[in-house]
């Protein structure tokens, strides 16, 4: 299924979607599309973020590619839906409660980073974000009249059945990789944090190989900057891990290079960038898509479990940017810059070249 969504998000899956196509053609694959609507474009057409039936849908789907979510139209402070809660929606309706979001730092855009060659050369980190959880669907979340005036109301409640699950994951994945896992949290503030930390303690002996640590939030976001090498998997509930993540970008370069895959208990996923919807850059086809190109990637990866193809799309980025073909976010002086259409030509047609 597509969502393209709002701003860019039609630019970036079209973008996307050819690679994918690439990818079915080198190697024997046939998909079929679905096109749907969320977020501002659903509250256009529909009046709602998210329609049941396109959860319904996407629940016999393989797989979701989501271009992105937002639409300053319905920025009113005042308003009751806003097309984020599409987003929201569709996360937690299909129990896609394990965010995971690579920050690799390409050799190629070292000179992109605005952080120190020296520091940032290197850096691969995996970070697990719990993603339907927490602050972002605590209960109530309101504004209240009160006698001191208005008081706003936001309530962060996690499980430990919601903490174990996402730490299983993020352990799973640090056996596949470094061995290393850096648990976030607010435990000298935040009751939730020491239960996370909690948790954490009990799960991490069933794997022995895995060395962990317990990070505080606020020295994790300074250590991203100053020592990002020093990372490998890193899980972090739902608030900490949407900030986290932004800043990590930078170190990556751009949020143009941030893919992302939502994730549940099955094999369905939804595959989408780590950026939002930039609507001031729509229909300017200036946008880098290779954020959402390795989100298809990932999408081959995880859900239609092809890794062969996977590597191929993300083989094939590579040797786009060895090329020097750059969007103007990641450009530097002697290279070519591309569009978005014409970085998602450049990486499939090197996905067919193998």
């Amino acid at each position: 299924m597509l969502l393209p969504g709002d701003g860019i998000g039609p630019e970036i899956v079209d973008a996307s979607v050819k690679v994918l196509e690439a990818a079915g053609s080198r190697f024997g694959l046939q998909f079929s599309f679905d096109v749907e609507l969320i977020g501002g474009a659903a509250m256009d057409a529909h009046g709602i973020p998210l329609r049941p039936e396109v959860v319904d849908e996407a629940r016999r789907r393989d797989a979701i590619l989501l271009g992105a979510v937002g639409d300053p139209k319905y920025d009113d402070p005042n308003a009751k839906l806003r097309p984020e809660q599409g987003l929201l929606a569709i996360r937690k309706e299909l129990g896609l409660f394990a965010n995971l979001r690579p920050v690799k730092l390409y050799d190629q855009l070292v000179g992109a980073s605005p952080v120190k060659p020296e520091v940032v050369r290197g850096t691969d980190i995996l970070f697990v974000r719990e993603l339907t959880g927490g602050l972002y669907f605590g209960r109530p979340s309101e504004t209240r009249q009160t006698p001191e005036g208005l008081t706003a109301i936001d309530t962060m409640v996690y499980t430990e059945k919601e903490i174990e699950r996402v730490v299983r994951v993020a352990f799973k994945l640090a056996q596949g990789r470094r061995k290393k896992l850096s648990s976030v949290d607010k435990a000298n503030v935040l009751e939730n944090s020491r239960l996370w930390r909690k948790v954490v303690e009990r799960v991490a002996p069933e794997f022995p190989d895995v060395a962990f640590e317990h990070m505080l939030v606020d020295s994790t976001a300074m250590r991203i900057i100053k020592s990002p090498r020093d990372f490998d998997v890193v899980v972090v509930e739902n608030t900490f891990g949407d900030i986290l993540t932004d800043e990590a970008s930078q170190v990556a370069g751009s949020m143009g290079m941030l893919p992302s895959a939502s994730l549940g208990d099955g094999k369905l996923g939804m595959y989408e960038p780590a950026h939002g919807s930039a609507p001031k850059h729509a229909g300017k086809n200036t946008i880098n898509p290779l954020a959402t190109i390795l989100s298809v990637a990932m999408m081959l990866r995880y859900s239609l479990e092809r890794p062969d193809a996977a590597d191929a799309v993300e083989r094939a980025v590579e040797k786009t940017l060895d090329d020097g073909i750059r969007t103007r976010d990641i450009w530097e002086e002697g290279c070519v810059q591309a569009g978005t259409s014409q970085m998602g030509e450049a990486v499939a047609q090197r996905v067919l070249e193998g």
